[in-house]
């Protein structure tokens, strides 16, 4: 008997292997199965137990690779399989196949099975949905043998594709286009290809009359402090080399022309980001691929080697700057010789993107706040387009490129505390302090319970939490009367007075504290506890405003927990975290009549012929709730903030010849002085011809809002109608050092070669 069933299987395993037989060229499943004919098998008594599913076993194995799970993959292979690849080589077999394919997905369906006790033949046919040579189908056979119960796949190299056999390879020649710019809404370059000049110091080569000048003019093109420069120098010594920035011809005609002894350049072609890439917060920067993106990328057509976007502009418009790759898809003998093409397609110049920046007014809100940390942001009011947003410290995306000599400033960059890269007026997420009393009054007027003509006595003081153990409470008059008298003066102007009574949108006029904790409070206690968090969300406020070409923060707003929570978020502290760019949002939306825009930075895509692959329109994504007479009511107040010499924007502002409404903010910060807020809109569109425009501006730990963000404003409102700034504000012009040690880098220095 045992004779007799060693026998059976040998007869078993000779019948399979005769149907087996294929050439390896993909066309053998017509061959294998092309009677209906069943296999023979021996009649005789054998105990056999039932063979799992083969085709629920090849199933998983391509199931497996369409999910890239080799390892799931190798261990459905037969020991004598495993034998003779790695488990490394053979995910690397696979991985280094579809990138070369540039697969960036698989379909398959299974055909039909033979299958014996002990062995097993699946016809399968295979699509790899490729990005550059269209769809490659297969079809293939593969072969499984019974091992511990389980169908194990007998691998070879045709199992990927029938013309790997022999140890063949794919190979893909690539066309690469040259990547599309960038432009501002009138045409003006922003990232373009360039000659590019890159500056330095040679601190050998210096003259004592030189010194002066080449610090001087270096600090012009560069944006350093000319002071900076020339302590470098001086406290450096003959034999170091100090890095200054990148510059186009044009843009360093001045500098050229003069060219102070020590100064030394070389030349290269680059991408090159205008201004010492003036609008970074915008376009982000380039590096190559990383490691953990390759095969992704390799996947989408790329050759592994490129510079991709990896922020802002530049990575949300990838497929359209990098344009549609080429290439021709070879197979490739041992010997290096080419077999046959698979596949080949044709470049596609890429496209160029036109942002809705203005470079003028992105030039002048990165001067306003270069000498401070905080942010600025112009949006067209009735639209959403944003024409600056600027952040400081800000930093320059040329020297992302490996190929700058000037790379040590990287460095400097990367570990730079004040955290550049981070976009303060997208990223930034702060407390809004009394810009916030906005939304309050709004909540009041809303819940019926206020009146425009409510009136509440503004004092130093807010006691209304004290008989249930709640603290006292300040207003912000109280604390400029401390500080008079701290200075030996008496406490007999406005500033330092309490504002009495007032009506409600007095109140915010006047921006009493006392008022709108008590709205808060009030609201709380009259079981109305969410009404200003609602009505916060209602303004955009704790949650993205969809511009998505850019990354941003949701910021926060808390729902109080209590009395204390409730008169802090009613001025805007506690939890409160808003972001620069929300509240550009909402202030345009009061000012256009209660409609909340998508903020919008990219005007238009265009193929290589000027023609529009994509055209964006304003895009409207909400709605104030809010009566029309209540918003008259607050744009009135705010207008007031402004013109009213009582207003807390009054003094800063007062002479400015657009009309504006605004409204002051001072946030504490939790962590040294308070942040400015200035946030308006203009109402001039009728006089100037050009659409109003709405402002956000933050200064981080420097004071109050009036004296720091409204200066700012005004210079933001003065550059848009007149093209430059009209004033100078009380702290100095804007763009010379204010603080004593200036935000920003200094040019770093290493031993001269």
């Amino acid at each position: 008997m045992k004779l007799y069933r060693v026998l059976v299987i040998l007869l078993v395993f000779a019948l399979v292997l005769t149907a087996c037989g294929s050439n390896g060229d993909g066309n053998g499943i017509s061959e294998l199965f092309a009677t209906d004919t069943p296999i023979a098998l021996p009649t005789a008594h054998v105990n056999v137990t039932p063979a799992p599913d083969a085709r629920a076993a090849v199933s998983a194995y391509l199931d497996a690779l369409k999910a890239s799970d080799y390892t799931s993959m190798y261990s459905m292979l037969t020991k004598v399989s495993q034998e003779a690849i790695t488990q490394d080589d053979f995910s690397k077999r696979y991985n280094d196949a579809l990138n070369e394919m540039s697969a960036g997905s698989i379909d398959y369906q299974i055909m039909a099975d033979k299958k014996s006790p002990y062995a097993a033949e699946v016809a399968f046919s295979i699509i790899y949905k490729t990005a550059l040579v269209g769809d490659i189908q297969r079809d293939i056979i593969m072969h499984l043998a019974l091992e511990d119960g389980q169908w194990k796949v007998q691998w070879e190299e045709g199992l990927i594709l029938p013309e790997l056999v022999g140890g063949n390879v794919l190979k893909m020649d690539y066309q690469i286009p040259a990547r599309g710019d960038i432009y501002d809404r009138a045409g003006l370059p922003v990232a373009t290809q360039n000659e590019v000049y890159a500056f330095w110091v040679d601190t050998g080569l210096v003259t004592p009359d030189s010194q002066e000048t080449l610090a001087n003019e270096l600090a012009r093109l560069c944006g350093y402090k000319a002071d900076d420069i020339l302590n470098q120098i001086l406290a450096s010594g003959p034999g170091w080399r100090l890095s200054m920035c990148e510059a186009t011809k044009e843009e360093a005609s001045r500098l050229l022309g003069i060219f102070p002894a020590g100064l030394q350049y070389t030349t290269y072609t680059t991408r090159y980001y205008a201004n010492q890439g003036f609008a970074a917060p915008i376009t982000g920067y380039m590096l190559s691929i990383g490691p953990d993106q390759l095969n992704e990328y390799r996947r989408r057509g790329y050759r592994g080697d490129e510079r991709i976007g990896q922020q802002g502009i530049e990575k949300w418009a990838e497929d359209y700057l990098g344009g549609q790759h080429g290439g021709s898809l070879y197979v490739v003998n041992p010997d290096g010789q080419i077999v046959t093409r698979l596949g080949e397609s044709a470049p596609k110049a890429a496209d160029s993107v036109y942002l809705t920046i203005d470079t003028n007014m992105q030039y002048y809100a990165e001067q306003a706040i270069r000498n401070f940390r905080g942010a600025v942001v112009v949006m067209e009011r009735d639209t959403g387009r944003v024409l600056a947003m600027a952040s400081s410290p800000n930093y320059d995306p040329n020297l992302f490129d490996p190929n700058t000599p000037n790379s040590d400033l990287l460095t400097t960059l990367l570990n730079d505390q004040n955290n550049p890269l981070l976009n303060r007026a997208a990223q930034g997420q702060y407390p809004l302090g009394s810009v916030f009393k906005i939304i309050t009054m709004s909540a009041g007027l809303e819940s019926g319970l206020y009146l425009p003509e409510t009136t509440y006595d503004c004092q130093y003081e807010f006691t209304e939490l004290l008989p249930f153990g709640g603290p006292t409470l300040h207003d912000w008059t109280w604390q400029h009367c401390q500080d008079r008298i701290a200075s030996g003066r008496t406490c007999e102007t406005s500033d330092s007075q309490p504002s009495g009574l007032l009506t409600l949108p007095e109140g915010l006029m006047r921006s009493c504290n006392p008022y709108f904790y008590h709205i808060g409070l009030d609201l709380y206690r009259n079981n109305r506890a969410n009404d200003i968090a609602n009505m916060a969300r209602a303004f955009g406020l704790g949650q993205p405003t969809g511009i998505d070409q850019i990354p941003e923060a949701s910021g926060n707003i808390p729902v109080p927990a209590n009395e204390v929570d409730a008169t802090s978020l009613a001025i805007g502290q506690g939890q409160t975290q808003v972001t620069p760019l929300q509240v550009a949002t909402f202030i345009a939306a009061i000012g256009n009549g209660g409609t909340l825009y998508r903020p919008q930075l990219v005007e238009k895509i265009t193929d290589v012929n000027g023609g529009i692959v994509l055209n964006f329109k304003p895009e409207a994504r909400g709605t104030l709730p809010l009566q029309p007479d209540r918003l008259k009511l607050i744009q009135d107040a705010m207008i007031n903030v402004i013109e009213n010499p009582r207003g807390t924007a009054n003094f800063r502002l007062r002479g400015l010849n657009v009309p504006a409404a605004g409204k002051t903010g001072t946030a504490e910060s939790g962590n040294g002085k308070s942040h400015a807020w200035f946030a308006g809109y203009t109402m001039d569109e009728q006089n100037s011809g050009k659409p109003d425009i709405a402002v956000a501006v933050i200064v981080e730990n420097i004071g109050e809002g009036s004296d720091y963000a409204a200066p700012i404003f005004r210079w933001m409102v003065e550059t848009y109608i007149y093209g430059t700034p009209q004033s100078v504000p009380w702290f100095g012009p804007i763009g010379d050092p204010y603080t004593p040690t200036p935000i920003g880098g200094i040019p770093t220095k290493t031993p001269r070669p």
